[in-house]
């Protein structure tokens, strides 16, 4: 499956939200700055994440967004969903029958890797994303940091 920038960058934004206390709210010109995405673009994006409700948005001198769920609860398919994603595998072109028959074992081979695909990406959270990236880290030792 490809990761494209949408989706990469909509993921970087509510992991680093999901470490703040409360999980937010922030700025879009803090998460920007933190996570190197573009403002405009990380605005259009938490629009999306909005809409799909996801992340809320505060008003006032303390707003900014913040999770509308427990990390623990957002799937990484379920952020991938909102912001449009398709995340399908790029070796899954199911095969187009021109001769109005279609090859119906190699269909059914591409559906299940689809479905199972599906499974991995909605079992994984972004509070699994959290605690793997705490733990690469401490296996690093202790000058080591990550990059969401």
């Amino acid at each position: 499956m490809t990761l494209t920038t949408r989706g990469h960058y909509s993921i970087k934004a509510l992991l680093d939200l999901s470490l703040l206390p409360n999980y937010g709210p922030a700025s879009v010109r803090a998460i920007a700055e933190r996570q190197k995405i573009p403002a405009p673009y990380l605005e259009k994006l938490l629009i999306e994440l909005r809409r799909a409700g996801l992340v809320r948005s505060l008003r006032g001198v303390y707003g900014g967004y913040q999770l509308a769920r427990p990390p623990a609860t957002i799937s990484l398919r379920d952020i991938l969903t909102a912001v449009g994603e398709s995340p399908t595998p790029l070796f899954l072109h199911p095969p187009q029958p021109t001769d109005g028959t279609a090859d119906w074992v190699t269909l059914s081979l591409w559906q299940r890797l689809h479905q199972k695909l599906q499974e991995a990406l909605a079992s994984i959270s972004l509070e699994d994303l959290y605690f793997d990236a705490r733990s690469w880290q401490a296996a690093q030792g202790d000058g080591a940091t990550f990059v969401i």
